[in-house]
């Protein structure tokens, strides 16, 4: 699949793949955002927040990458000084299928700002363009207007609805089941 891992820079983020110098920074990243992620997370151990962990994630993550099951995205301020969000296309099956899960996340001080649009239409256009895929499918808690109006800013068609499909917060959680195939992906970027 690919050789090296992706970098990319936007108007107002740079974007790659976290490497092990960035596992301060990630640690940092979801303390600082644990109440403010926890209504849309799984509930999360002690150790999930602690600078061990991050290091064997960001292994965890290269060795997800190398074998092509998933490509993990952060995007940090223009210096790379923090973590804005996060970015993370899992389950990714070539073959008949071509398709992933996309999930992500957004710092609490730097919601509302458009980042997210910037910084996932960019990682879509790797996963399409790069990856081959014909399919991101990204799925939404129906109280989490934020995230779908994201996903339909983004150009994700509602597919379905899925009844107690996570367990989120501690709770089976319903979920509005959206996708974003490559052709509708192409149609849009050429009216831009």
């Amino acid at each position: 699949m690919l050789s090296k891992f992706p970098q990319f820079v936007t108007k107002r983020l740079v974007i790659r793949v976290a490497m092990a110098s960035d596992a301060e920074k990630l640690c940092q990243y979801y303390v600082r955002n644990q109440v403010h992620l926890a209504p849309w997370e799984p509930i999360r151990s002690e150790a999930y927040y602690t600078l061990r962990w991050w290091k064997l994630r960001i292994q965890q993550i290269h060795a997800e990458f190398n074998d092509a099951s998933a490509i993990n995205f952060i995007a940090m301020t223009p210096d790379s000084s923090e973590i804005v969000a996060v970015a993370n296309f899992s389950n990714i099956i070539q073959g008949v299928f071509k398709s992933c899960y996309l999930g992500y996340s957004i710092s609490k001080d730097y919601e509302g700002q458009g980042l997210m649009v910037e910084f996932l239409q960019s990682c879509l256009g790797f996963m399409f363009e790069n990856v081959g895929l014909n399919r991101v499918m990204a799925n939404f808690i129906p109280d989490n207007q934020r995230s779908g109006a994201l996903l339909e800013r983004l150009g994700f068609e509602r597919e379905g609805y899925a009844r107690k499909y996570l367990k989120i917060a501690g709770n089976w959680q319903d979920h509005v089941l959206t996708a974003l195939l490559h052709e509708d992906w192409l149609a849009r970027k050429a009216l831009s």
